[in-house]
């Protein structure tokens, strides 16, 4: 009995052992290769450089006031369309008790002194008709009361601007309402009724109003990495994608590559300005980001390939890529190849590969 036991259990652990080596040996023929198969196709491609900024006015005009005072009214709105000379604002007078009685008494100086200077020229000439005045001393007298007349004329300017913030003179008109000096639109306004208005003058810089921009001129005005400036050019077109409008595509052309690099966040780039072309349809806005591409070559109806799955060997001289083996059982081969334009994804293949045919892909190495 106790033999026909261990035989049964020889026999059991026999059955198990060739079953295991049996379904080894099946998943071994039916595993699958450690690697995948991408075609050569036919496709574009582009190599550009990237510029990140935003869509600007190419000018944008600062309105100030040449008067001081707080601003009466305000005739227009942001994004209201103006024309050259159209009234902006009104700046109301507000003069300091002192700077009133000055202006009173430099107006009554100033008449006083053409008062005698009018008598002294009067008695002159009829001294100088008897024979009793000299010439030259006739023309002091003449030059004095011009002079007067000047500085009269002077003072009742100077009193009407500081009581009344207007005033005519010379063919000079000074007024308190401030107009448009270009045509455009309204793209800040920076001021409302009752604010105070410093004037602008060559010590001061004076109060912003607005700022007004023709918004039918617009630009692109971004930044360049320097890896990148040394390939683009003036002229170059571009591709501008606006975030705001994702389907809507704009063009252009390189206008501008500034000589100087700015640096800051630990990166050296270059300042770009990009002409639009004209956009019919299209609304673009002053502060719109957007990232232009700046096409530097490009080709059609070329041979593509993953650039990940080329390996670079002599220094980067040499180019292969895998293909499957002839044999099911084989292992891939290396084949030279040789490459053309790249834009960081895909790459061109100039010789080596034909159309359709089969390149290997491994899987991604895991990192432990």
């Amino acid at each position: 009995m106790a033999k026909l036991v261990r035989r049964v259990l020889i026999l059991m652990v026999l059955g198990v052992a060739g079953y295991g080596a049996y379904a080894g040996l099946m998943a071994k023929r039916h595993e699958k290769p450690a690697w995948t198969t991408v075609k050569v196709s036919r496709g574009d491609i582009t190599e550009k450089a990237l510029a990140v900024g935003q869509i600007e006015p190419r000018d944008q005009i600062h309105v100030k006031s040449k008067i001081s005072g707080i601003v009466k009214r305000c005739f227009v709105e942001v994004g209201d369309t103006v024309k050259r000379d159209d009234p902006l604002f009104e700046i109301a007078p507000d003069p300091t008790p002192q700077q009133l009685l000055n202006v009173d008494n430099r107006l009554r100086q100033a008449e006083a002194t053409f008062a005698k200077a009018k008598a002294d020229y009067e008695r002159g000439r009829s001294l100088s008709s008897r024979g009793l005045l000299a010439e030259g001393d006739l023309d002091g007298l003449k030059e004095a009361f011009e002079l007067a007349r000047v500085g009269l004329a002077e003072a009742r300017a100077n009193r009407e601007l500081t009581r009344h913030g207007k005033v005519s003179t010379g063919g000079t008109r000074v007024e308190t309402v401030i107009r448009a000096p270009a045509s455009g639109t309204v793209l800040t306004r920076l001021v409302n009724e009752g604010d105070p208005v410093v004037p602008l003058t060559s010590y001061q810089p004076g109060t912003d109003l607005a700022t007004i921009a023709d918004m039918g001129d617009l630009l692109f005005k971004g930044t360049v990495d320097e890896i990148d400036v040394g390939k683009v050019a003036i002229g170059m077109p571009c591709r501008i994608k606006v975030g705001a409008l994702p389907d809507t595509a704009v063009h252009g052309r390189l206008a501008r590559i500034a000589p100087q690099a700015t640096k800051g966040e630990g990166s050296t780039r270059f300042n770009v300005e990009i002409e639009l072309a004209p956009h019919d349809g299209v609304i673009l806005r002053a502060g719109y980001s957007a990232n232009a591409d700046i096409i530097i070559r490009e080709k059609k109806g070329v041979l593509l390939i993953p650039e990940r799955l080329v390996t670079f060997g002599k220094g980067g001289k040499k180019a292969t890529v895998e293909v499957p083996p002839k044999q099911p059982k084989g292992k891939p081969r290396n084949v030279t190849v040789t490459l053309g334009l790249s834009d960081g994804l895909n790459v061109e293949v100039l010789t080596g590969l034909s159309e359709g045919q089969e390149v290997v892909q491994r899987p991604p190495k895991e990192i432990s």
